[in-house]
């Protein structure tokens, strides 16, 4: 995972984890990525010193960072992503197509999954298609 340091025009300060670099870009073009604080979605990367972790900081800031009760929450959103994987079709690339045609009444209703790109994500939003995306997870906060 990566963490930025995130600022809004209206300059609110935030950060964002993605799991790799280019899903800053994704998420930003697709319209997802929005100031925690007053919703706007002209939100860049701010500049912020490198992080250089040993083992003993390692140790510290996962300490730290994850509390008992965010811990338990984590367990419990991660058994949720996988009841919602077993219980979904996985469509693949296909999911734009298979979401409308579930939409539109043209296939039958049931629950899938699979790929799509800020693009397709949109415009499906945008036709009235009700999507999540189904986050991915640290596999380390058990």
């Amino acid at each position: 995972m990566i963490r930025y340091s995130l600022c809004c025009d209206k300059a609110h300060e935030f950060e964002g984890w993605f799991s790799e670099s280019a899903d800053f870009d994704r998420q930003k073009a697709s319209g997802y990525l929005t100031c925690p604080v007053c919703g706007s979605a002209d939100v860049s990367k701010v500049l912020m010193a490198p992080a250089v972790s040993t083992a003993r900081q390692k140790e510290d800031t996962q300490a730290l960072a994850v509390s008992a009760v965010q811990k338990q929450a984590f367990v419990k959103l991660k058994e949720a992503i996988r009841e919602i994987r077993a219980s979904s079709e996985d469509v693949g690339e296909k999911f734009p197509e298979e979401a409308r045609k579930i939409h539109y009444g043209e296939t039958e209703a049931r629950g899938i999954i699979g790929q799509a790109s800020p693009v397709e994500v949109k415009s499906l939003i945008e036709e009235g298609i009700e999507i999540a995306p189904l986050p991915v997870l640290p596999d380390d906060v058990n």
